[in-house]
C-alpha cells in the first residue's frame, strides 16, 4: 500500500501557518508528500524544501487572485498538489496548513486504509474535527464548528476538491461515499498571536468576497479581537508532539470565562433536539457508509 500526502500554502510566515508541524504529523503514514507552495511575499518556500528533502516534492504555483468567490482558489490550488499524486498510491492523505494529526491515530488510520484499500466502495475516510479558538486550551463548541470532514480519499483522478477546499466529490458533482473512522484532526486556524490572526482576517477574506464586502465587513485593528466567540469548552487532552515547541513559545494571553458562553435560542434548540431526539444539523457533503 502506497501513501502519498498533500497540501497547499502561501505566505506561511506572514500568516503563521504550523504548516511545517501539519505536514511532519502526517508524514509518518506517508511514503512521499506532495506541497503546491504559491508564490509568496515571505521564505515559505524555503520553509517547506527544509521539512524532509527525501519524501517532500514542491510544486510552485502562483494563485489566481481574481478568484474572488467562495475561496475557489484555495480549491484550485488543493487540485494542483492532487493532480501531483503519482499514479502508483492507492491513498492520497490531505491536510491543510493549519490541521494537523495527533500521533496517537496513526495505527488507527493506517488499519483502516488497508482495510478499505481495495473496497471500491469505499472513497474515502471522514475524519472528526476539533477546532482551537484563542489558545491551545480552549475548542470550539456550538454549531458553527463542522463537526466531520474527509481528509484521505482513494487515489482517484475524478475527485476533485469541493467550494473552499473543506472537502471533496467526484466525477459529475457526486458526494464521496466515505467510512468514519475514531480519529480527530486538530483545526489551529484560529489560534495564532493577535496581530498575524488579524492580518489573516484583512487578507483572505478578499478569497471569498471583493473589495467593497472586506472593507464594509472587516474591521480594521492593529490585533484581532478574541472575545467575540458564542461558546468555547476547555480542552483536556494533549496536542501532537510535533507542536510542543510551537505551544511552548506562545507569546500572547487568552483566558476565557467559560460563563461568558452565549446561544442564540435557535443554537439552544438545535443542541436540544440533537442531544434529545438524535437529530443532526451538521453540513454534510459526503455519504457514510455503515
Amino acid at each position: 500500500m502506497k501513501v502519498t500526502g498533500f497540501s497547499f500554502v502561501k505566505d506561511a510566515i506572514k500568516y503563521d501557518y504550523p504548516v511545517v508541524e501539519a505536514i511532519r504529523s502526517v508524514l509518518p503514514l506517508c511514503d512521499d508528500f506532495v506541497v503546491a507552495v504559491g508564490k509568496s511575499s515571505d521564505a515559505t518556500l524555503e520553509l517547506i524544501q527544509n521539512i524532509d528533502k527525501e519524501k517532500i516534492r514542491i510544486v510552485e504555483t502562483v494563485w489566481d487572485e481574481s478568484l474572488r468567490e467562495g475561496g475557489r482558489v484555495l480549491a484550485v490550488e488543493t487540485d494542483k498538489a492532487f493532480a501531483a499524486v503519482p499514479d502508483d498510491s492507492d491513498w492520497a492523505f490531505y491536510i491543510q496548513g493549519d490541521e494537523l494529526l495527533h500521533e496517537k491515530y496513526l495505527p488507527v488510520i493506517r488499519d483502516a486504509m488497508t482495510k478499505y484499500q481495495n473496497d471500491p466502495k469505499v472513497d474515502g475516510l471522514l475524519f472528526h474535527y476539533a477546532h482551537f479558538y484563542g489558545s491551545y486550551d480552549y475548542v470550539g463548541s456550538s454549531s458553527h464548528w463542522y463537526k466531520n470532514e474527509i481528509r484521505v480519499i482513494k487515489n482517484d483522478k475524478s475527485i476533485y476538491s469541493f467550494r473552499d477546499a473543506q472537502g471533496f466529490r467526484k466525477g459529475n458533482d457526486k458526494m464521496l461515499y466515505v467510512k468514519t473512522i475514531e480519529a480527530y484532526i486538530y483545526h489551529y486556524g484560529w489560534v495564532k498571536e493577535p496581530k498575524a490572526m488579524q492580518r489573516k482576517q484583512e487578507n483572505f477574506n478578499k478569497y471569498w468576497h471583493d473589495d467593497e464586502w472586506v472593507e464594509k465587513k472587516i474591521q480594521k485593528a492593529e490585533e484581532f479581537d478574541y472575545s467575540n466567540i458564542d461558546r468555547l469548552t476547555p480542552f483536556e487532552s494533549t496536542h501532537p508532539e510535533v507542536m510542543k515547541k510551537r505551544i511552548e513559545t506562545k507569546n500572547w494571553a487568552f483566558d476565557y470565562d467559560l460563563s461568558l458562553n452565549k446561544l442564540t435560542l435557535k443554537e439552544r434548540v438545535k443542541e436540544f433536539l440533537s442531544k434529545y431526539l438524535g437529530l443532526d444539523f451538521n453540513y454534510r457533503n459526503y455519504r457514510i457508509l455503515k
